[in-house]
């Protein structure tokens, strides 16, 4: 990934907030057939996992797979993957640069977020790994829910037929590498208006982004 200086995100603890808040993950992996993708939403274990360059724990990613789906057959081993999470995003028009209107020197762009976690898979078929990541994922996306759903709603039967169709994975992270494109090479004014346009607009998750991107860091 192309990765300029000031578009660098080294800290892990923000990469983790970035994978907590968008926890669909994409799993490319590299097999006899060539490049591969899956889908899969993961659960981030902080604990763990190769040590980050601020020395914090990368941590493991765990999540399930459909057992027809080849991926944990083929890449069983240890295999290494990339998991790519991407997080707010969007175009900026030069308009909502106030610079724009006394120089138009001003381009448009996109503005993301997006993480790259490199490391290792491992499988886990066994109904007790496989039952509690269903638990922990359910519990996490269905608390905001009034009445949140929980595999207790349905019959046991049903939920152990539901579970034998999966198995777990976990991706032990040996390397995160995060971007974050948030107009920071622009000048403040223009930073704050293109985070004022898209506000308007709706995308109150990518301004308030942009906004934080000048904030000085907590020590």
């Amino acid at each position: 990934m192309y990765l300029p200086p000031h578009f660098a995100e080294n800290r892990t603890g923000a990469l983790h907030r970035i994978i907590r808040a968008h926890p669909l993950g994409v799993v490319v992996t590299h097999g006899p057939d060539g490049l591969d993708a899956n889908h899969i939403p993961f659960e981030l274990r902080p604990d763990g996992g190769a040590p980050g360059p601020d020395g914090e724990p990368l941590g493991s990613l765990i999540g399930h797979v459909a057992r027809a789906n080849l991926v944990w057959q083929d890449f069983s081993g240890g295999a290494e993957v990339l998991v790519v999470f991407r997080g707010v995003d969007g175009y900026v028009s030069p308009n909502w640069y106030p610079s724009k209107h006394e120089t138009h020197r001003q381009v448009p762009t996109w503005n993301y977020e997006v993480v790259h976690a490199h490391g290792r898979l491992t499988v886990h078929d066994d109904e007790r790994f496989v039952r509690g990541v269903v638990a922990r994922l359910t519990r996490t996306h269905e608390a905001t829910e009034a009445r949140p759903w929980k595999m207790g709603d349905s019959s046991p039967e049903y939920i152990d037929q539901m579970l034998q169709a999966i198995v777990g994975i976990e991706v032990t992270i040996t390397r995160l590498v995060g971007k974050v494109k948030l107009s920071q090479n622009k000048e403040a004014r223009d930073r704050l208006g293109a985070a004022a346009a898209l506000h308007e607009r709706g995308q109150l998750a990518l301004a308030e982004a942009m906004r934080e991107a000048g904030a000085p860091e907590a020590d």
